[in-house]
């Protein structure tokens, strides 16, 4: 492990000011003061709830892959399963609970790929990903009220055909993905 010293690169907060306060989302507008002393008024600091994502495969090799519309791009994209961990829960135990209400699939082991920011640069949420290996179908799935998923069976290597070719662009997602195929296939070899 690399041993760096940053102690002398953190920004001192000034001020702060909560400008939304939403389930889920805080914005704040913060003055701050960086380590060669200068003022930057106006730095903008999202807070959102921490999130999980699922590589979720079948004991045939299949992985659980979901396309739904994103209004903030107004696109519909290819993702893996994801969603927000709630106030006191684990994020094994949300994304247990992420893929069975978006996918009706369960079960199987489940190895902790990574722990990552979203976008550090100006949110504060964690993203943890999770590997699902042999999961089934468990039951009915049970999405949230603005959720409208399609979910597809697709073989791993048409999957990492997809990533390889910029097909699937939920930038906090793929390095879920090119963990599993680095770590747990030898389709990269």
């Amino acid at each position: 492990m690399m041993n760096f010293d940053d102690d002398n690169m953190k920004w001192k907060v000034l001020e702060s000011k909560n400008l939304i306060h939403r389930p889920h989302l805080d914005a704040y507008r913060e003055k701050v003061q960086l380590p060669n002393g200068k003022i930057y008024d106006e730095f903008y600091h999202l807070h959102f709830s921490p999130v999980v994502c699922i590589v979720a495969e079948t004991k045939d090799g299949q992985l659980l892959m979901e396309r739904q519309y994103r209004h903030a791009v107004q696109e519909v994209l290819t993702e893996i399963p994801a969603g927000i961990v709630e106030e006191g829960e684990e994020p094994l135990v949300a994304a247990k609970r992420e893929l069975q209400e978006e996918t009706g699939f369960g079960g199987g082991e489940w190895i902790k790929l990574g722990e990552e920011y979203a976008q550090g640069g100006v949110q504060d949420n964690k993203m943890y990903s999770f590997y699902a290996k042999g999961v089934k179908r468990l039951g009915k799935r049970h999405l949230d009220s603005t959720e409208d998923i399609n979910v597809y069976l697709i073989d791993k290597k048409d999957v990492l055909d997809m990533l390889i070719k910029g097909e699937i662009k939920q930038a906090p997602l793929s390095p879920a993905l090119w963990k599993y195929f680095a770590l747990y296939t030898n389709l990269l070899k």
